[in-house]
Order: C-alpha cells, then sequence, then structure tokens
C-alpha cells in the first residue's frame, strides 16, 4: 500500500548555520571527524555515516567483491555503512558505499554502485514518511523514481513509496555524545534537580553534558547520566517508552529528532527546557552531535588529594572533591601524541621557566625546546605511528609547546605527566606541582578518573561490549550495546556494574554476576580510547571469537577499547 502522505523536508537558509569554527576549541565534531571515529566523512563536515533499513529489516549492503548491492545485510557491519552527504543543490544527498564507490540509477532503473565520481544518476532527495514511522524515501533527482528494494535486488521504479520504498536510519555514530542546540548555540545538560534536560550550556562541562543515543525500534532514544530518558513532553522517566522514541531526519549535516505525533525537539521557554512542540523544522529545531571529549580528575598518590585551580593559577594537589576547578579536559595532539590538559577557565597546563605548573596560557602561546622525540612504530589496532620521548641531545631540539605532556601509564594504576623539560610532575608538601622528577618516584605518580563517563559503552574492532544471548557472559561483538555503570574506587579503581546491578567479574572471561565489585584501572591511551585491566596488570583483551578476557601484561598486545 501507499504511504498517504510524504512530506519534503523544510528549506532552511542553509549559509546561516554552516559556520560553527567559533565552537570548535570545545569540540571534536562527529559529522566529519574521520580522524577519531565519527560519524561523518573526512571531505564534508555535514556527512553523516548510517546504516540503511528496509520494511523487511535488512541493511543495504555493498558486497566486497564484484561491487554487487542488495538489502540481505542482518546487522550494521563494515558492508552495511553508507556515508550520507550533500549533493549539489542544498536539498540532494548522495550515498557512498565503505567502498568509496557511488549508489546511482540509470535511465532503465538499475541500481549499481560502481563510480568513483558522483554523477547526476547518484544525486537523492529525502522525504520523510507522515505515518509517525520517521522513515524516508529516496527520490532518485535525475530519474524521478523513489529508491527500493525486492529480494536481492534494488529498483528504483516506484512513482510513489510504498513500504518496499521506504527505509529506517541507523547512525554509525558513537554513541555518547554532547548535544548542541543550532538555534541556542548552546549545549543540552542535565537539570540542577536531575528531573529535565536545559540546553543553556556554554561548554560542554562534566557529566551532565553528556548523553547516550540508543537505537530502539529503529528509533532513538535520548538516554542521560543518571540514567533516565527524556520523554517527549520534557520529562526523565525510568523506562524507555514509545514516548521517549525519536525518529531522525537530516538537515544538511543536521539532526532534527521527531516524535511520533510529528512534533520535534526543541529548548522551550527560558529555561531551555528540551521538548517536542513545534511541526516544522526552523533553527530551534536542529542540533549538531559532538564527540564528548574525555575530562578527567587527577588524585595524588602523595595525598590522596586532586589536582586542581581553584586557588588561582597554581596547579596544587589540594582538594578533598571534585568541582569543576579539579575537572580537566583532555586534548590530544596527533603530531606529537601528546596531550594539552584544559581547565574550565580555558587555560592550559603549562610548564613555567621555574619549574612550576601554571594553568595561565593558552596551548600555542609558550614555546621551548624539548627532548627529541624518537618515532617508532607500533602495530596497534590501526596501525598508527607512535613515539617515545628521548634523553634531550644537542642536534636533535625540537621546538614544542609547553602545554604539551606525555602520559606515561604504570602498573600500579597510576600515571606520570612528563613535561617539555624531561621531567615529571610531582607535588610537594603543600601540594603544588613542578616538573622536577623522574617517573618512578611516588611524589611524581597520580591516579586517573575519566570523570565524564559515569555511564560508559565500549566498543572493540568486532563490535559493541553486550550479553551473550541468554547469558550473564559478555562479549565484544555485538551491533547493539549495552550501557555499563563506572563507579569510583580509591587510588584510580573503577567498579563496572551492568544494568541488573551486578558487577563485572573475570569469571568465565568477563561476566556481570558478582555482587562483589571487582576492580579495573583505565588508561587513557588515544582521544576515543584505553586500555583497561585489574589489579594485577592484566589488561582485557578481545579474542577472536568475540569473547574477551583478562590476559596479557603487555601493553603492546592489549586492547584499545573505543569509548
Amino acid at each position: 500500500m501507499p504511504v498517504m502522505s510524504i512530506r519534503r523536508q523544510s528549506d532552511l537558509d542553509w549559509e546561516e548555520l554552516e559556520d560553527m569554527r567559533f565552537i570548535q576549541p570545545y569540540l571534536d565534531k562527529m559529522n566529519g571527524s574521520a580522524q577519531h571515529g565519527g560519524h561523518g566523512s573526512g571531505d564534508d563536515e555535514r556527512a553523516w555515516t548510517v546504516g540503511v533499513i528496509n520494511s523487511r529489516a535488512k541493511y543495504l549492503t555493498a558486497e566486497t567483491f564484484g561491487y554487487k548491492i542488495n538489502a540481505n545485510g542482518t546487522s550494521l557491519k563494515k558492508k552495511q555503512l553508507w556515508t550520507l552527504a550533500p549533493a549539489g543543490q542544498k536539498d540532494h544527498v548522495c550515498l557512498r558505499s565503505h567502498l568509496g564507490k557511488y549508489l546511482a540509477v540509470d535511465s532503465f532503473g538499475n541500481v549499481t554502485c560502481e563510480s568513483d565520481e558522483l554523477e547526476a544518476g547518484g544525486m537523492f532527495e529525502i522525504a520523510v514518511a507522515d505515518d509517525g514511522s520517521g522513515r524516508w524515501a529516496f527520490r532518485n533527482v535525475e530519474r524521478k523514481y523513489f529508491l527500493g528494494a525486492a529480494g536481492d535486488k534494488l529498483l528504483c521504479n516506484a512513482k510513489t513509496p510504498s513500504d518496499g520504498e521506504l527505509w529506517y536510519i541507523h547512525l554509525a555514530a558513537r554513541p555518547q555524545v554532547n548535544l548542541y542546540s543550532v538555534g541556542r548555540k548552546r549545549f543540552a545538560h542535565l537539570s540542577e534537580e536531575q528531573d529535565e534536560i536545559h540546553v543553556d550550556a556554554n561548554i560542554p562541562w562534566g557529566e551532565d553534558t553528556l548523553f547516550t543515543l540508543e537505537f530502539r525500534d529503529n528509533h532513538y532514544a535520548l538516554h542521560t547520566c543518571n540514567n533516565l530518558y527524556l520523554q517527549r513532553e520534557g520529562h526523565l522517566q525510568v523506562a524507555c517508552s514509545e514516548d521517549c522514541l525519536f525518529a531522525i531526519e537530516y538537515h544538511n549535516g543536521q539532526l532534527a529528532l521527531r516524535d511520533r505525533a510529528g512534533r520535534y525537539l526543541s529548548p522551550i521557554g527560558s529555561k531551555a527546557v528540551l521538548k517536542t512542540r513545534g511541526q516544522a523544522v526552523t533553527k530551534d529545531e536542529l542540533f549538531s552531535l559532538e564527540n564528548s571529549l574525555p575530562q578527567a580528575c587527577f588524585s595524588a598518590a602523595l595525598n590522596d588529594r586532586y589536582v586542581s585551580v581553584k586557588q588561582g593559577v597554581d596547579l596544587t594537589a589540594n582538594q578533598a572533591e571534585v568541582s569543576d576547578h579539579e575537572r580537566f579536559l583532555m586534548e590530544f595532539d596527533p603530531t606529537t601524541h601528546r596531550w594539552y590538559i584544559r581547565t574550565m577557565q580555558d587555560k592550559y597546563w603549562t610548564l613555567e621557566t621555574s619549574g612550576g605548573i601554571q594553568a595561565a596560557s593558552g596551548k600555542n602561546s609558550n614555546h621551548r625546546k624539548g627532548p627529541h622525540r624518537e618515532r617508532i612504530d607500533r602495530a596497534p589496532l590501526n596501525g598508527e605511528v607512535w613515539w617515545r620521548a628521548q634523553p634531550c641531545k644537542q642536534n636533535h631540539l625540537s621546538q614544542t609547546s609547553n602545554s604539551l605532556f606525555d602520559m606515561l601509564w604504570h602498573s600500579d594504576g597510576s600515571v606520570s605527566f612528563r613535561a617539555n623539560n624531561g621531567k615529571c610532575l610531582a607535588a610537594k608538601k603543600s601540594g603544588h606541582l613542578f616538573a622536577n622528577s623522574e617517573e618512578n618516584e611516588e611524589a611524581a605518580r597520580f591516579y586517573f578518573y575519566l570523570i565524564n563517563r559515569p555511564i560508559l559503552v565500549l566498543k572493540s574492532e568486532q563490535g559493541f561490549v553486550g550479553y551473550k544471548t541468554g547469558s550473564t557472559k559478555l562479549e565484544c561483538n555485538k551491533a547493539t550495546y549495552e550501557t555499563i555503570h563506572v563507579e569510583r574506587g580509591d587510588r584510580g579503581k573503577v567498579f563496572f556494574k551492568a544494568q541488573s546491578g551486578l558487577y563485572w567479574s573475570p569469571e568465565d572471561g568477563i561476566s556481570a554476576s558478582s555482587r562483589e565489585p571487582y576492580p579495573f584501572y583505565m588508561e587513557l591511551r588515544e582521544p576515543t580510547r584505553m586500555c583497561i585491566k585489574d589489579a594485577h596488570g592484566s589488561y582485557l583483551c578481545a579474542q577472536k571469537n568475540g569473547s574477551f578476557r583478562l590476559d596479557t601484561t603487555d601493553v603492546e598486545r592489549a586492547t584499545y577499547w573505543e569509548f
């Protein structure tokens, strides 16, 4: 049966929406962040990477041989990934396969995916079904017919879309994000009463700005850091009901979320409460999904106090509790594989000439000669090149920022920070930090907490971490994920707890079956990847069969878990 009504996406003044550069220092944009694994392609930040699902719950698939395409995929894997990007005019889009080939329609309605270049037959318009399902129809611009699937074959011969020409869209994005309002130019966060979401934060600081996009019944739910779901009227509730599910729409790279009644989420009123109201898309209904960069706090091994800038510009380990002054944003420098550490006041940890550490400078305002950095090859998951700091050599001095630090991880779960003078940061008895120590000294050791991930989603190369069917055993090859509650212990320890209330334990691999917490340590290795080990120094390692367990003590063989 043809769908009663197909609604064209509304026209907007796109030129007003494209300049988002002012907020970039706080973001790693998902739309187009190829470097850090976002949901776009690197050549256009308005692109999304998606799975396309037909009415038989099968994914559009590009086979790796013969450029064959079908709609037979049962889950979202590499062959089911498509890049959705603007093409030509502002309301035209294209679909590109994981092989870099464009989906196109010839003059007879045959669908191919063989061309490296975008041609006229590869441009489509998106229309959204008005039946409350949130499904999309792709109308070919050249042929004026709708893209559909019939068994193994794709066709483009329907003048009016029926179920065979309607598709659900599954975002292949990192599910834990910051939500940025295009109209308000503010970030969403949990309200102080923790019963609503307000869109009035200038920067995404703390766990209150972290949201998990859960793909449920071909729709999306917004899961907050306090384990509640956003309901369309703006309230937060424990269970995810139909009123918590939203369809997604693509608007030139921006996102709109629509409930089953046809109303869109937007910030409402002076408090900017997030709920549905209008039935048309304006700038107020548009959002951008941003990668939530890691934010950390550090407890000094010497005195069990948190490093803080509460008393001014000096970095001092003297606070018993964690507030905004003890939270720091971790910014990765891909050139040197070192870290900038940023305060909420937009200042960076910086090595001063006296050897003291202050938060008083921008990342590039201060330079000095530092140790020679020898390139070494490593064979990690993605084959990247890593760097090891070497003793200073007279003929190999490099010019790097005094706001860059190496993170050196130790077997006891602690971390040391090596500054640009080759020395490690150490806490004095007063708590003040100076770069005048060696990494094996207790004063140079700190315990790391990933403070803005009270709920965690983990992913390996094979897939997400989730339950084996009918078991409490966990596997790391799932198309969908389980959310993990992270509880903080003392001296860097964390405990992973499942939604069932039971803790992870190393039984038969890893299972969520224990009433007693089992301690783990997190080691931040890349902007969106970490290693996880236990108190014995054994790292969590993914196995080829999809299981994972505590295995090697060699970090070179450990799994880098995406979070």
